[in-house]
């Protein structure tokens, strides 16, 4: 008894101090593990990236393909890098969207685009990422076909994804059951057109919608008719050269010739690159003169079952036999970065880079795109389908090339030159108006130029 009472009086003295003792605790380990500061987040930055194509039309869709595959399995690697990948129609990206944010300073980080004189503004105003670095530190420097369309003052502004020729495609069932001689020279081709004309088949499908389509036949004219030296002198403004020549208007009066004809196929100005193709598949046209981006659509669904084996592919003809005719083409297409891309951000856009110029992608697009290789690498064009491996073998053949003209003119220069061809193909001006517009606007550039370097 007298022990359960000194327990008692035990708890009345100190269990109170042990009381105290407990809650005080309990607030220290409250406030230790209640308001401590957050741990240290150690994840990556999240990033986003917004990168424009214009891989938007039919026979793009390949080429599309395998880049978003790219891109997917890029950021599956970065899982904090967003791609914001998005198309849009190639004429308003380059002459009006594009235009507008290199101004501004506002353009996507990363974006398709044409090298040569379309970028050289943009290198001049400092709003593309100077590329030399990456190029040398990845190893990549003798691993292109060409980069001279994009490099200025030795310093790399873009790289080439894939290069490109403009053939000249004809039927070959249709020729050989009209009689037709292949064309070797421009008058044997002018032959060609005629007899065409008078068994009922359109000589030309032309689909000049986005108004660059006809160009292609204006510069192989002017080429064929000048030589490749006269362009150059215009393009540097050596010489004083002029677009009224006598060269150059035999050439334009050769294409209001045809125009006059009815060598092209009716409303050009109004029908697609991709409907012009159909009426050359479907045997409606006998001819078609473009890049050899739209070789995937001679077969397929649109194309009638073998049709590729019917294609026969040349050069454009040259001015007199003998002579080795000159092949439109180049390494113009490619990816350009804003110079306004740091830390982070500028090394997630060099990495997709990385991922895009890889043996690998270009060995696909070859097989899957049916597109020119940009870089140096090995594939077997009879693999490709009998018309590309057509093309590759004229490439081989035919040493001489030149770019085309719309990728070599200024950007000023290059507007009036598809506003004057557009307006020929709808018979608003001959050939003669055609080309004074065209040196009016060239002088205006040069004294723009001129003026620019007083200042």
């Amino acid at each position: 008894m007298k022990g359960r009472r000194a327990a008692v009086r035990w708890v009345m003295k100190w269990g109170w101090i042990l009381l105290y003792i407990l809650l005080m605790a309990g607030a220290v380990l409250f406030i230790n593990f209640g308001y401590r500061e957050p741990i240290e987040d150690n994840s990556p930055e999240k990033i986003t990236l917004t990168f424009r194509h214009f891989w938007i039309k039919e026979h793009d869709r390949p080429l599309l393909a395998i880049y978003e595959e790219v891109v997917q399995e890029y950021q599956k690697d970065h899982p904090n890098v967003k791609v914001n990948f998005e198309g849009l129609d190639q004429t308003i990206h380059r002459e009006q969207k594009l235009k507008n944010e290199m101004v501004t300073g506002t353009p996507p980080d990363m974006f398709v685009l044409f090298g040569g004189a379309e970028i050289e503004p943009y290198v001049r105003s400092n709003r593309l990422m100077d590329l030399t670095d990456f190029v040398m530190e990845n190893g990549l420097r003798n691993q292109f076909s060409d980069l001279h369309l994009w490099t200025f003052d030795n310093h790399i502004y873009g790289l080439p994804i894939e290069g490109n020729a403009e053939p000249l495609y004809f039927n070959k069932t249709l020729f050989n059951k009209l009689g037709i001689k292949i064309p070797e020279t421009v008058d044997e081709l002018d032959s060609a057109v005629r007899k065409l004309k008078n068994a009922g088949v359109i000589p030309f499908a032309l689909g000049n919608e986005d108004r660059w389509p006809a160009l292609i036949f204006a510069h192989y004219l002017m080429d064929r008719y000048a030589g490749p030296e006269l362009i150059q002198k215009l393009v540097t403004g050596e010489d004083h050269a002029t677009f009224q020549n006598t060269a150059y208007s035999q050439a334009f009066r050769h294409l209001e010739k045809w125009i006059g004809e009815g060598a092209f196929s009716p409303s050009s100005n109004d029908l697609s690159p991709e409907n012009a193709v159909k009426l050359f598949t479907s045997g409606q046209a006998a001819m078609y003169l473009n890049g050899n981006w739209d070789i995937n659509l001679f077969s397929g669904n649109e194309a009638p079952p073998g049709f590729q084996n019917e294609v026969g592919v040349i050069p454009f003809p040259a001015l007199a036999k003998g002579t080795e005719p000159s092949i439109a083409g180049g390494y113009t297409i490619g990816i350009g970065l804003s110079s306004s891309l740091t830390g982070a951000k500028r090394e997630a856009a060099l990495e997709l880079m990385k991922a895009f110029y890889t043996k690998e992608i270009q060995t696909r697009i070859v097989y899957e795109g049916l597109r020119i290789p940009s870089m140096r690498i090995a594939f077997d064009p009879e693999k490709t389908g009998p018309v590309f491996a057509q093309v590759m073998e004229i490439m081989d053949k035919n040493k001489q090339s030149f770019v085309p003209y719309d990728n070599l003119l200024s950007p000023e220069v290059k507007k009036t030159f598809l506003t004057v061809i557009e307006n020929m193909i709808d018979g608003g001006i001959n050939g003669d108006e055609a080309l004074k517009e065209l040196q009016t606007s060239s002088q205006q550039y040069w004294n723009l130029i001129q003026s620019s370097a007083v200042q």
